[in-house]
């Protein structure tokens, strides 16, 4: 029981906090029900818990996953993310040639390629030559204006004040 409250009080995980908090209840002799209503947790995983804490102790109550492999270690992704913000234009094309050419890497996504450009504070989006907003016809086609660049209400201004009389 005192190894139980130790582990509690270690602040686990929150999976483990409530793993171990159902045990401790079913050990003070509260129901499996009301367990399952305190920490919202069905009476299958109060009965799992208790059985597998009394086969296997509080080591029982840990997570086991521990999460998949990276493709690149701490020292391969300084040396990507440097050599990114070294150039001034980049090509994903370009990108995925460089982690294949120098670590053996090669994603099935293309995201994960976005993600690393992210890392190193790149953004990937196209830009645009000129500000559109500069061009007053422009703005007026798009935003269907009700005056043109020259003044005039535009025709179907007309008509839609005519629509409201």
């Amino acid at each position: 029981m005192e190894e139980l409250i130790e582990f509690i009080q270690a602040n686990p995980d929150p999976r483990e906090l409530k793993r171990a908090l159902a045990v401790q209840m079913l050990m003070q002799n509260y129901k499996h029900s009301t367990i399952g209503h305190i920490l919202g947790v069905s009476v299958g995983f109060v009965n799992k818990w208790k059985y597998i804490f009394g086969e296997q102790g509080v080591a029982g109550l840990r997570l086991r996953y521990k999460g998949s492999k990276s493709y690149l270690d701490s020292t391969q992704k300084q040396i990507l993310l440097s050599w990114l913000q070294q150039k001034n234009y980049w090509h994903l094309s370009e990108l995925k040639e460089y982690l294949s050419d120098n670590f053996d890497v090669s994603f099935e996504s293309n995201q994960s390629y976005y993600y690393l450009l992210k890392q190193a504070n790149i953004s990937w989006k196209k830009t645009q030559k000129s500000n559109p907003r500069k061009d007053p016809d422009l703005v007026a086609k798009k935003t269907r204006n009700n005056s043109v660049a020259d003044g005039t209400p535009a025709r179907d201004s007309v008509w839609r004040t005519r629509s409201f009389l």
